[in-house]
């Protein structure tokens, strides 16, 4: 594909059509979400995603060493079939994590029961949970929402199905690039409990691209990259992080080494928007900040800072506060692990700049409070130490996050 067939794939995003919504954008794919009782709200609860044909298959889990049954079922089914997977089905209400053997074994019947469903094989099915960590899972009631879900797939359930594995979400998450050649689609969910390094997040990526396998497990890694490992809400990393992307050839258009390119750029641009929305969606949140920070040594230097900046609770109190208290960002550089040089920083809160040479400048405070007052912030950092940069994305830290986390069980 050419440099302009990319730029064009990029503007030509599509609209939230009922009929071609997140999961569902992509030909061949059929999406449902039921509510089966694990809500005591009785609010849609389970999600199911089929392809009518193969697909390959590639994942991205967390890297805490606690990790839910689900992605530990995950892991060891993409290691057996990476070439002929046909659903996710996924529950809200309950992780399923910190569970046992007795939570693998119900990961298990997860799987049996939506391969019954759909008449196909258990190891065609991956499985996604999320919810509250330690709890069993209801299986009757699983066992009756996957049925449902079956009988109720559709082109026009990819809305339904983002609803049901909403946690503290305040609302669904979408979105879909479309090529001439073939589309992307992807629906995540998260609000709290996100710190990812591949937190309760969970996200399903379907394509009609005709990709192998370790292509696509190529481009997923790149585009969760710079996507979803560069979020932050509040520096708590989940038991049940994982981004599953599906490729059904449906299109009939392949991926191969040449095209490869293009296709991480679109999957990417997918990514990062579903990222991006977990982010304005932080429990609590008020802002949606974005840190960019330059003039690094590297790239890996580059986020480093900007994820430090990210967590600090103070520069996230702050900007709640609307006090744009530069220190605090600098502060934060300092102990990020860098080897940062304060006399060569620069710091902008918007297009103010605060801090410069290893002091602040005679910026008007009046000014800087203004550039951080809205509901989208930016802040840049230059390190003054080589060419990188990377972008982390986050939001601020209010009284309505302890709120909602110290009652999140009850």
């Amino acid at each position: 594909m050419q440099k302009s067939e990319i730029e064009k794939l990029v503007l030509s995003e599509t609209k939230d059509q009922k009929s071609k919504v997140g999961v569902t954008a992509a030909r061949g794919f059929g999406a449902a979400g039921v509510a089966c009782g694990l809500k005591q709200t009785g609010a849609l609860d389970l999600a199911l995603v089929v392809s009518d044909s193969a697909c390959a298959g590639a994942g991205m889990f967390t890297t805490n060493r606690v990790k839910a049954a689900p992605v530990l079922y995950d892991q060891a089914t993409l290691a057996r079939n990476q070439n002929a997977l046909r659903a996710v089905v996924a529950n809200s209400g309950c992780a399923n994590a910190c569970t046992g053997a007795d939570g693998m074994a119900d990961a298990r019947a997860m799987a049996n029961a939506t391969a019954h469903a759909l008449d196909c094989r258990a190891d065609q099915v991956l499985v996604l949970s999320t919810g509250v960590i330690g709890q069993r899972l209801d299986l009757a009631r699983v066992r009756t929402g996957i049925t449902q879900a079956a009988q109720s797939l559709s082109a026009g359930g990819g809305a339904d199905a983002a609803r049901a594995i909403m946690t503290t979400d305040t609302r669904p998450k979408v979105y879909a690039l479309r090529s001439t050649h073939y589309a992307i689609g992807g629906m995540a969910k998260g609000a709290g409990m996100i710190h990812p390094n591949m937190a309760t997040l969970l996200s399903v990526i379907t394509t009609d691209a005709k990709i192998a396998p370790a292509l696509l497990d190529r481009a997923l890694r790149a585009a969760v990259g710079v996507s979803f490992n560069r979020i932050s809400v509040d520096g708590d990393m989940s038991t049940n992080d994982t981004v599953l992307v599906l490729a059904n050839g449906a299109s009939g258009y392949g991926i191969g080494e040449l095209e490869l390119g293009a296709f991480t750029d679109m999957l990417t641009q997918v990514a990062i928007n579903l990222a991006k929305q977990l982010a304005r969606d932080g429990e609590g949140a008020t802002k949606f900040v974005e840190i960019a920070v330059t003039g690094a040594r590297d790239e890996a230097d580059a986020a480093r800072v900007a994820k430090s900046v990210a967590n600090s609770p103070l520069v996230k109190t702050a900007l709640y506060g609307g006090d744009a208290n530069w220190g605090r960002v600098v502060c934060a550089a300092g102990y990020s692990g860098v080897a940062v040089e304060p006399a060569k920083m620069a710091l902008w809160f918007g297009d103010v700049n605060v801090f410069a040479n290893g002091a602040p400048t005679s910026f008007d405070e009046a000014d800087s409070t203004r550039a951080i007052s809205g509901k989208d912030v930016f802040i840049r950092l230059d390190l003054g130490l080589g060419h990188a940069r990377a972008t982390v994305w986050t939001c601020d830290l209010s009284h309505d996050y302890v709120t909602i986390n110290g009652k999140y069980r009850t």
